[in-house]
């Protein structure tokens, strides 16, 4: 009997941002790579894009400006809704919460029939929606992919990659009914993809789905090595080959734990000083989507007063090698960790853990926190890190033991020690997070869900001949 081919099928991924270098943009390119090589035709619709995407043709990548972040409605929404994120001393009056929940309504279901519209022109079979419905940074997006789903009833997977109720600034709010409703709605006949078996706990406590696990993935397959190319960011950069760049690979927002980077850094120069003059402390990416203007100061402050070398290089990093318009090398964060000496990553939370992964492909020694998904889903896959635990102090500072900073030395005198580190984590994380796992389980979900996306299919073909938008 000749072997079934399992069906392709047209999907929209639905985003507020891609082209990035943030841990959903990232992780969304992968997704779109194995998905392509598996036969499926890919679209996007995104709120805007930092770069184009060079996987899928420029036609098939849709700015619709109502999915992003920091639009003017979705400002005020927040402003309202979301009291740690208010600009002013306001009070959310029972009359103005119910006309900005109207309003919201409204403009979601404006949005949904636009994104509708073009699912109907373009035979879309199945929607990705990419945190829209788990993180409200874009109140608009998670609105209209609920009605799509929940009323359009237009296959939707849900790639949750964090949770609202997981960040302070969201916990508290004066939207709790509607968040437990939109973000992630529960009907059957949806899918949802969470990265870890904690947050595929929680889903199924919280709201009695059940979710799949797919976590973060790495293409070790073409890991990051020294090229002509890379070869240069030191020089680029300002850097000199005899310098020690100690690298935190992330963006610069709270949870990160930027500042317990730089404690350690602080420690490892005190105890070592003949080493301080070469030493930099380089933070690669940018600032986020994360408001807070005092948090970067206070890491200036910090460095400042330990005598750190404080490089931020976000300007020269980004999605895509290139040149800026200023004629400069662009470096991705992969160019940037293959000229690395040490990384840090000490964050308090994680929805797993892409800049760690990277760093691992990048064959780099890592310093990280245990935290709890890397308890969870990683620490037991059987990486050799040197781990700091997850406790903090009376004045939440984290506790760094000594034996922390001795390992970061001898890792940084000892190339055998160094070589033996990274080429196991290598293997462990070819292994157990590689694009062979990644494709194994799109591929499971795809066919697990494949009914429900060729009913899907057929009721958007109806549409289009009986009820066009």
């Amino acid at each position: 009997m000749a072997k079934q081919v399992p069906d392709t099928f047209r999907v929209a991924i639905i985003c507020g941002k891609l082209g990035d270098v943030d841990g959903v943009s990232l992780e969304v390119d992968k997704w779109i790579d194995v998905l392509l090589a598996q036969g499926h035709e890919i679209y996007t619709f995104a709120g805007f894009y930092p770069k184009p995407l060079s996987s899928i043709p420029e036609e098939r990548q849709f700015v619709v400006s109502d999915l992003r972040f920091g639009s003017e409605d979705q400002l005020e929404y927040e402003n309202w809704f979301f009291p740690h994120l208010r600009s002013g001393p306001f009070r959310l009056s029972d009359d103005r919460k119910e006309r900005l929940l109207e309003k919201l309504e409204d403009q979601g279901n404006r949005l949904a029939n636009e994104l509708f519209g073009m699912i109907q022109r373009y035979g879309i079979d199945v929607i990705i929606a990419q945190n829209t419905n788990a993180m409200p940074m874009a109140l608009l997006a998670g609105m209209a992919v609920y009605k799509l789903s929940t009323e359009r009833r237009v296959a939707t997977i849900f790639h949750h990659h964090d949770f609202w109720w997981e960040r302070s600034r969201f916990s508290h709010n004066h939207i709790e009914e509607l968040l437990g409703m939109i973000m992630p709605p529960a009907e059957p006949g949806l899918e949802h993809v969470v990265l870890s078996s904690y947050a595929e706990h929680i889903l199924r406590s919280f709201k009695r789905v059940h979710p799949r696990v797919i976590p973060n993935c790495e293409d070790f397959e073409h890991p990051p090595k020294k090229d002509d190319y890379n070869g240069h960011f030191r020089a680029e950069l300002g850097f000199s080959d005899d310098d020690i760049l100690i690298i935190q690979p992330t963006r610069i927002v709270r949870r990160k734990r930027i500042e317990d980077s730089v404690e350690l850094v602080g420690r490892f120069l005190l105890r070592y000083p003949e080493l301080a003059s070469r030493v930099r402390f380089v933070i690669s990416l940018y600032q986020g989507d994360e408001p807070d203007q005092d948090y970067i100061g206070q890491i200036r402050s910090m460095c400042k007063d330990r005598k750190i070398d404080l490089r931020l290089i976000s300007d020269r990093v980004a999605a895509q090698r290139g040149n800026d318009e200023q004629g400069r090398m662009m470096f991705t964060n992969r160019d940037v960790l293959v000229n690395a000496d040490l990384v840090t990553y000490l964050p308090v939370w994680e929805g797993f853990g892409n800049a760690l992964l990277e760093a691992v492909a990048a064959k780099v020694p890592i310093v990280t926190t245990t935290y709890l998904v890397y308890k969870t889903d990683i620490k037991i896959a059987g990486f050799d890190n040197i781990e700091i635990r997850d406790i903090y102090d009376e004045e939440n500072r984290l506790i760094i033991p000594d034996s922390a900073v001795e390992e970061m030395h001898r890792l940084l005198q000892d190339g055998e020690r160094r070589a033996r580190m990274v080429e196991h984590n290598f293997e462990v994380g070819a292994r157990e997070f590689g694009l062979a796992s990644l494709r194994r389980l799109l591929r499971e979900t795809f066919d697990d869900y494949g009914d429900e996306i060729r009913a899907s299919r057929k009721r958007i073909e109806k549409s289009r001949r009986e009820y066009p938008v």
